[in-house]
């Protein structure tokens, strides 16, 4: 019989006694391979953990630091989904096929919404030396052609080298009524009262490590725990807000200034950092009035609780690693993907997804409804001037490839294998560097070629020796940023950069140049005293741009959405009792158009009670249900504003059909009309709508699955007829328009 390598090695005769067996070989741990951690916060902002100069209680994180190494002088990029593509591949985030968030992606290498398969992730790597690899949390790295329950999955997590996942894909998730998807499907949350989800993610990582040592003992785990935190909305039991009541009273100026000179002390910045003047757009605060600064305390008092309760998180699972006998062979890698988000805007917003996508949010608002910031009736964010307090003593925000933007908390914690644990490391370093770094430890190297396909050199380099010496000159040589044509080169301790508005010609960019070795918050523009130097990094920035794909330059943002998901979006959907969650980026774009809604079911012995159809949530969306022998249409426009028809509804036994018809009657606006079996029950105007990919929520048919569209009903209200069958028939009266509501729709990403 013909061997070849990969086959049966052994020989094959008439029976057992005269044949030889052959075994697979087993996969090899490395000698001494610890477990590894990666912790991700969200928007996270280089001044807000303790370590860092915060006056926010983050004892776990610090404890982590004071035993470990922090550093002061690493960077990410400025989005969540290309700084998960640097941390998972370590290849520069163009090159691996996420230069911009998922949902951003366009026809081009560097812009695809998903790692490629030249780059093959750390779960992948580690599993070929017998690592096991649990993702828990926030993946974003997924096409959002390719959300839906029927896949593809090869970008879900488990299609990119984890063995287990429990998460969500995209941005913006509500803490309170997550929509969250198990392995390779979407699931139906059943919370407790308590429920909250960080609690919940870190309980999902201790049973997943749990699982592991019970049944692979002798073999490493991966666990990837990216959380929520502390992206908006700023969701957290109440009890962490009222732990720092009147602690902002006193504004972001005055904090902002305190968090300087901490930092200052703590020798997190050098000595004489400037701290960086206010942002354009960012007020005094003593120019704001009284009511309006109690409402931008609040909104800062409910961001130091939700910080503070992810590090309550945080402890608990460090607290199981120690308690299992796991801590010490477990190297923890804790960041942030960016810097602070100024998406708030200069007064903050309690519904922020409507305030950003399509109506203005005034500060009269919050402050009329200051008892709900936090809770799941709100949907809150910062202004952006506490954004600019994460931020310090730094320039710019989250989208900003200056400081404020690409600067962020790092520590590594790995007990026995850090020299002068609690000191803080000055050495530059991008995220990039992560990847390599275990490599480096465990003396791996990245595949040449990985199922087939040839890989990307990895583009960091490892950070092993800042472990073993706190003194060392960084090895790092250059790192290329851009993000929304907003572009950076660091070379040698030089840092050119410049910010691009949106639209404009990009060769009237205006260039800045700064000597980061002396000047950390890039205070001092030395472009015109050293004109040479910034020719010299601007042409490294080309040559760079070539190689890694990050070419061409693309200030779009919402409009490469717009281009994707229409290649999703038809005329006709159909939908069935109980289906799996439709995601709101592939729900039916009803926006700014006529649609009729029709639902089929058969009526048996009991009266037909519970949702047909449910869609986003009381921060915005409609449902159509049927309760004590009457017919509901619930339109929600915003948290203060429903248009409800209602109307008596008793189908005797057979087959029964509920239709909702809406009539375009001018921009963003139409009329519903509610029929029962042919018949109109009711009709509604309705002088304002919300475009689709403004919803808070998914889709769901047969029950209202996350959080609630309305509250005439204790969710998920499950609908009790058989049979039941929606089917969504979209007009095609407002096309062109519709490119101009999913503009506003996807700014907030």
């Amino acid at each position: 019989m013909e061997k070849t390598e990969d086959e049966f090695k052994g020989e094959i005769g008439r029976t057992y006694r005269d044949s030889t067996p052959s075994w697979p070989e087993q996969v090899r741990v490395p000698k001494d391979a610890p477990n590894i951690v990666f912790i991700v916060l969200d928007d996270v902002g280089f001044a807000d953990l303790g370590c860092y100069g915060s006056e926010i209680a983050t004892p776990r994180m610090d404890r982590l630091a004071a035993k470990g190494a922090h550093y002061s002088n690493f960077h990410v990029t400025s989005m969540c989904s290309p700084t998960r593509a640097c941390l998972l591949t370590g290849r520069n985030s163009h090159a691996a096929g996420v230069g911009i968030i998922a949902e951003w992606s366009s026809g081009y290498p560097g812009y695809a919404g998903q790692v490629g398969k030249n780059a093959a992730t750390v779960p992948e790597v580690l599993g070929l030396h017998g690592y096991s690899s649990y993702a828990v949390g926030k993946w974003h790295l997924t096409n959002i052609a390719d959300y839906g329950a029927a896949g593809p999955h090869d970008n879900w997590p488990i299609g990119k080298g984890f063995n287990r996942w429990y998460g969500f894909h995209g941005a913006l998730t509500d803490q309170w009524n997550p929509e969250l998807c198990q392995d390779n499907r979407p699931i139906q949350l059943e919370k407790t009262d308590d429920y909250h989800l960080s609690t919940d993610l870190v309980d999902h990582a201790i049973t997943d490590i749990k699982d592991h040592v019970s049944s692979a003992q002798g073999r490493p785990f991966f666990l990837y725990l990216a959380f929520g935190a502390c992206h908006w909305p700023h969701h957290v039991p109440q009890e962490y807000i009222e732990r720092h009541q009147g602690k902002y009273d006193c504004g972001w100026d005055v904090i902002r200034a305190q968090r300087h000179k901490k930092q200052l002390e703590l020798g997190v910045v050098p000595p004489g950092t400037a701290l960086a003047p206010l942002n354009p757009g960012v007020r005094p605060w003593t120019e704001f009035p009284a009511d309006e600064r109690t409402l931008l305390a609040r909104l800062q008092e409910t961001y130091a609780g939700f910080l503070e309760h992810t590090d309550d998180q945080v402890g608990r699972l460090v607290d199981h690693l120690e308690a299992i006998g796991q801590l010490d062979n477990t190297l923890i890698v804790l960041l942030s993907d960016n810097g602070a988000s100024p998406e708030g805007g200069p007064t903050g917003a309690i519904n922020l997804r409507k305030h950003m996508v399509y109506e203005t949010e005034s500060p009269q608002v919050g402050i009329a409804h200051l008892d709900k910031i936090g809770s799941e009736l709100a949907y809150n964010h910062y202004p952006t001037g506490w954004a600019q307090v994460s931020n310090t003593p730094l320039k710019w925000y989250k989208k900003n490839v200056h400081g404020g933007g690409v600067r962020a908390p790092l520590i590594i914690h790995w007990p026995g294998h850090i020299a002068d644990p609690g000191v803080l490391r000055h050495q530059y370093h991008h995220v990039i560097d992560i990847a390599p770094t275990l490599y480096e430890i465990m003396n791996i190297e990245a595949p040449g070629q990985y199922k087939g396909v040839p890989q990307l050199p990895v583009h960091g380099i490892g950070m092993n020796y800042t472990l073993a010496d706190v003194q060392a000159p960084t090895q790092k040589d250059s790192q290329i940023f851009e993000l929304l044509g907003d572009r950076a080169i660091w070379h040698q301790g030089w840092k050119a950069v410049s910010r691009h508005p949106k639209g404009r010609d990009f060769d009237l960019d205006q260039w800045e140049l700064y000597h980061l070795s002396e000047d950390f918050s890039e205070a001092s523009d030395l472009a015109k005293q050293h004109p040479e130097k910034l020719e010299e990094l601007v042409a490294l920035w080309w040559e760079q741009a070539g190689r890694y794909g990050v070419l061409p330059l693309d200030d779009r943002d919402w409009e490469r959405a717009a281009e994707r998901l229409k290649m999703n979006q038809t005329l006709h959907y159909e939908f069935h009792s109980n289906m799996a969650r439709v995601d709101r980026m592939q729900s039916p774009d009803i926006t700014d158009r006529s649609y009729a809604i029709e639902a089929r079911f058969t009526v048996g012995e009991e009266p037909p009670r519970g949702v047909l159809l449910a869609w986003g949530s009381h921060f915005g969306g409609f449902v159509i249900y049927l309760k004590n022998g009457r017919l509901c249409y619930e339109y929600v426009y915003s948290e203060s504003l429903t248009h409800r028809i209602e109307s008596p509804y008793q189908p005797p036994p057979g087959n029964a059909i509920v239709e909702l018809h809406f009539t375009r009657t001018g921009k963003n606006a139409g009329r519903a009309v509610l029929l029962a079996d042919g018949n109109e029950v009711g009709e509604v105007e309705i002088p304002k709508t919300w475009p689709t990919h403004g919803t808070t929520a998914g889709l769901n048919c047969g029950q209202d699955a996350g959080a609630p569209v309305s509250f005439s009903y204790q969710k998920p209200f499950r609908f009790n007829a058989s049979g039941l069958k929606v089917t969504v028939s979209l007009a095609t009266d407002s096309e062109s328009e519709a490119g101009a509501a999913y503009a506003a729709a996807l700014k907030e990403q």
